[in-house]
């Protein structure tokens, strides 16, 4: 008699035996799920696995499509794969590289085809919707780490093999899709046949990949051009690539040199000359055409307050008097906080903001006057004062920072050419290899993980708790306006996740498997496990990264 074991749907409730080695995806068809959009994994006891994984001990499952993060996220590995598979099968020659995101979508490029034409977008995204329609299998399986490197190595993939030799493993998980194979951090679908929408089309000097919406997986996101953006991608892609450190595996190398030091004074470096150009650029505002309104925004745990604060530093060699305000210390106190669609504290909402009286100071210091500006204390929700009034001299720029900075509707009684707008986040340059970026999303996520722990007294459940808020907030509030900066700037440090490492694994560790949260911590921890780790002791008081891990000469 064949054994059975429990099968527990979260989807809708139901209880269900199944043999043992059962699959997912039968135990989906078994249990006549119906969904608006096909299921492209699923959580078993809050660990995300592929459908065809098979089952031999009771569990709780919960299956997932686009419209969840990880689902999408499912989507996209299985879209990069099957994109990379194309490339391959039309020019095994050349080598693919999916560069970054922008505008919803991503940017690739096929190293020697600097001026794709159209007709060679239409082969790829043909071959493409062949290999979609063939459903052909994507098969993860693990193999010794010697077999793996030297199936990379029969494909050219040197990126895929420096990971692998940097991070040693009796065993490594590889995934193939036909005679194509690759490395992901993460679930795929498992088949070529779940990906049922997507474009190509010529961007730059490559291709860009269009994605459903998450909220709407029957539209494609609108390729909206962010010129501003993608040449701080291009810059810091550029610098990386000449520094050596262009994916995990370089930079893992260079740390097992003992070469870490050098690496971060040459990135805090980088950043240093980047603040003294927008410093430069703001004088010749405030000379031009008067200035006197710095204004910085930009998405949660991006540095905006260690950015101002150095900023000020930058200006103040200059021969300007910088005066700093955070936006959130006008928040309005946590019960008048406007709740989102699920009941939480929206503060990504403008709503969140005191914008009445922040507007009241900023008139008031732009005429001369004084006032007590606000004290936001995140643990207990309430507002205090400072004792020190704040005032402008006749040399003072005023210096604001908060997400809501490029909000026009932040500070519309103040005409444009009085202000200078600053769009800042932690735009990552390095990747994983070629087909597996690093996404920006989750390095402010492991930054903000850090941060709330030491100065706000959330765990890391808390803060994984509230991300899809915050989320949602960004793309609401912030991300349509990031294009109306005069200057953007990448916070990201190309070592700081190899700093992070330390720092955040034994917080993620503490997650509970018993929430679905425990998914996303183990996502991240199989992340952070590919960088050999940074000891903080060199980075200096004055790094951007000194606000997330402690250790700054700022006061906040």
């Amino acid at each position: 008699m064949t054994e059975t074991v429990k099968v527990i749907c979260e989807n809708n409730g139901s209880q269900l035996h199944v043999n043992m080695g059962t699959p997912l995806l039968e135990v989906m068809k078994m249990l006549s799920l119906h969904n608006e959009h096909p299921f492209l994994a699923a959580y078993v006891n809050n660990k995300i696995k592929e459908l065809d994984y098979r089952i031999y001990c009771p569990i709780s499952v919960r299956f997932i499509d686009i419209t969840h993060y990880e689902g999408m996220r499912v989507y996209q590995r299985t879209l990069f794969f099957t994109l990379s598979k194309a490339v391959y099968d039309l020019y095994p020659e050349r080598r693919f590289r999916i560069k970054h995101a922008v505008s919803k979508g991503f940017y690739c490029e096929i190293d020697g085809m600097s001026d794709i034409p159209q007709s060679e977008i239409d082969a790829i995204k043909s071959r493409m919707n062949e290999l979609i329609a063939q459903d052909i299998p994507i098969v993860r399986q693990r193999v010794l780490t010697q077999e793996a490197e030297e199936m990379y190595r029969q494909l050219g993939f040197d990126d895929k093999i420096a990971l692998l030799r940097t991070r040693p493993r009796l065993y490594a998980t590889i995934y193939s899709l036909a005679n194509m194979i690759g490395y992901f951090y993460g679930a795929l679908a498992i088949s070529t046949g779940f990906i049922h929408l997507f474009d190509v089309r010529k961007y730059y000097n490559g291709l860009y990949l269009a994605i459903p919406k998450r909220t709407d997986p029957d539209q494609l996101e609108p390729m909206v051009h962010q010129d501003k953006m993608f040449d701080i991608f291009k810059e810091y892609k550029a610098w990386v690539d000449v520094m050596g450190v262009s994916n995990i595996g370089s930079l893992n190398a260079k740390v097992l040199e003992g070469k870490a030091s050098e690496l971060i004074k040459v990135a805090e470096a980088f950043h240093e000359k980047k603040l003294g150009s927008i410093a430069d650029a703001i004088f010749e505002a405030n000379a031009n055409r008067g200035a006197r309104l710095v204004l910085i925004s930009g998405p949660s745990s991006s540095g905006k307050t260690t950015f101002a604060k150095r900023l000020g530093i930058q200006l103040r060699i200059l021969g300007l008097n910088p005066v700093l305000i955070s936006l959130d210390d006008y928040f309005v106190e946590r019960e008048k906080t406007p709740l989102d669609e699920n009941g939480d504290y929206d503060y990504e909402a403008l709503e969140a903001l005191d914008v009445e009286a922040f507007n009241e100071h900023l008139n008031i210091l732009m005429n001369g006057g004084c006032v007590d500006v606000p004290r936001y204390d995140f643990i207990t929700g309430k507002r205090q004062w400072h004792e020190k009034p704040l005032s402008l001299d006749e040399r003072s720029v005023l210096v604001v920072e908060g997400i809501h900075g490029l909000n026009p509707k932040l500070t519309r009684q103040v005409d444009d050419k009085y202000k200078y707008k600053i769009y800042i986040s932690a735009f990552t340059s390095i990747s994983m290899d070629d087909l597996s970026r690093i996404s920006t999303t989750d390095n402010r996520l492991l930054r903000r993980i850090v941060r709330d722990c030491r100065t706000r007294g959330n765990d890391a459940t808390a803060t994984l708790q509230r991300w899809e808020s915050v989320r949602r907030g960004e793309d609401r509030h912030i991300f349509p306006y990031q294009e109306n900066a005069d200057v953007m700037f990448n916070s990201s440090l190309f070592y700081e996740i190899s700093v992070l490492r330390s720092f955040v694994e034994p917080m993620l560790y503490e997650v509970p498997d018993t929430i679905p949260e425990y998914g996303e911590a183990r996502r991240l921890l199989r992340f952070i496990d590919n960088f050999i780790p940074i000891k903080p002791d060199e980075i200096p008081p004055t790094s951007l990264l000194r606000e997330f891990i402690g250790g700054s000469s700022f006061t906040y």
